[in-house]
């Protein structure tokens, strides 16, 4: 794993909800059931710190690390995607509140207007910015229609956002969803093969749940449970969070999060016990 990917984990995952910050050193002891050493911890860190998504604080006298207010929002709407169906998973360490637990974020909101959502813009001046915004739209639920069309399930206030800070002009249109809404969903989002991912992931994950069982340590159930929402979060950039009326039947995303949430559920307050122990010692 990553030590840029374990942090962000790590915040959305525990730390967002206990003040959003921690000293260096927890955060080290923190990562390192994962394999990630003190210098990887270090350096991510710092990319982090210039990207501006974490910022300098004092803990108690110790230096640490908090997040940005840009990284508070983004990692709130990750979480309330990423548990989108536990309904029951109360306690979860990663809810932080009412607001972002399973179903409140923006990907499978009901409130789907049946409408789909058209951004066309006008001009982006070289491969690699087309690459960057490919990818922040993608993780916004958007889907490529072409190199300058992307369709959405809504009016999204943070495509504007994006495009504000990248200087690229666009145009946004709003049209009714036809009678072949599903198959139309079924090509641009590529649910076929999202499906089989989502499967493939369910394979893989059954003996990573596994070998956290009834006897489990607590340094475990953190390793285990942190490497499960790892692999899970990579869907937030391929799942559009499509409703139900535009999804195959027996759909594989429903199975496979419906397991996720079970073991996150079950992991969570041993690998809560964990992080809080890290966060207490000197």
């Amino acid at each position: 794993m990553h030590a840029r990917s374990a942090l962000f984990d790590l915040y959305g995952d525990h730390l967002r909800a206990r003040g959003a910050r921690a000293p260096v050193a927890a955060l080290v002891r923190l990562l390192a059931p994962l394999g990630v050493h003190p210098p990887a911890v270090r350096t991510a860190v710092s990319r982090m710190v210039r990207q501006g998504w974490l910022e300098p604080v004092r803990i108690d006298g110790q230096p640490g690390y908090g997040l940005t207010s840009r990284a508070r929002r983004r990692l709130d709407d990750a979480a309330a995607r990423i548990y989108r169906t536990a309904s029951e998973a109360d306690g979860n360490d990663s809810a932080g509140g009412p607001d972002s637990g399973p179903g409140a974020g923006r990907k499978g909101d009901p409130s789907w207007d049946g409408h789909w959502h058209l951004v066309i813009l006008q001009e982006v001046p070289n491969a690699r910015r087309r690459e960057q915004l490919a990818g922040q739209l993608a993780f916004l639920g958007w889907a490529p229609l072409s190199d300058a069309a992307w369709v959405g399930l809504r009016n999204d206030a943070e495509v504007d956002q994006i495009l504000g800070q990248e200087g690229i002009a666009a145009d946004r249109f709003r049209a009714p969803v036809e009678d072949d809404a599903a198959e139309f969903a079924r090509r641009v989002w590529k649910l076929d093969a999202l499906g089989a991912s989502y499967d493939v992931w369910l394979t893989e994950a059954k003996p990573l749940a596994s070998s956290a069982g009834d006897e489990v340590t607590d340094e475990q159930a953190f390793a285990v449970r942190s490497e499960l929402v790892h692999e899970w979060r990579k869907f937030l950039f391929v799942d559009p969070g499509l409703p139900a009326e535009l999804l195959p039947a027996d759909w594989a995303g429903t199975r496979a999060a419906a397991f996720f949430d079970f073991h996150a559920t079950r992991l969570s307050h041993a690998a809560g016990r964990f992080v809080d122990n890290c966060l207490t010692v000197h």
